[in-house]
């Protein structure tokens, strides 16, 4: 028990440690481009994929997390 345990905080702080290191290198290049004053180009053209994103989790949260219905089968019809 003892070693799954070690195991499962090991994994643990994998994961922890990647997600900081992920969030140092969106931080290094949000830094790099503020610099350079290409920043709110980056804003501009992410704009419309965050929307996007934003769109489809609202239309999964809708749906109530159903499995195993395909989009077009939704009870309304629609697509």
């Amino acid at each position: 028990m003892e070693t799954y345990l070690n195991l499962m905080l090991v994994r643990f702080g994998v994961i922890v440690g990647g997600l900081v290191v992920l969030a140092l290198l969106v931080f290094a290049v949000a830094l790099a481009l503020k610099r350079r004053g290409r920043l709110d180009d980056v804003r501009r053209y992410a704009d419309p994929a965050v929307r996007a994103g934003l769109r489809a989790a609202a239309r999964r949260f809708e749906d109530g997390g159903r499995r195993g219905t395909s989009g077009s089968k939704r009870r309304d019809g629609w697509r």
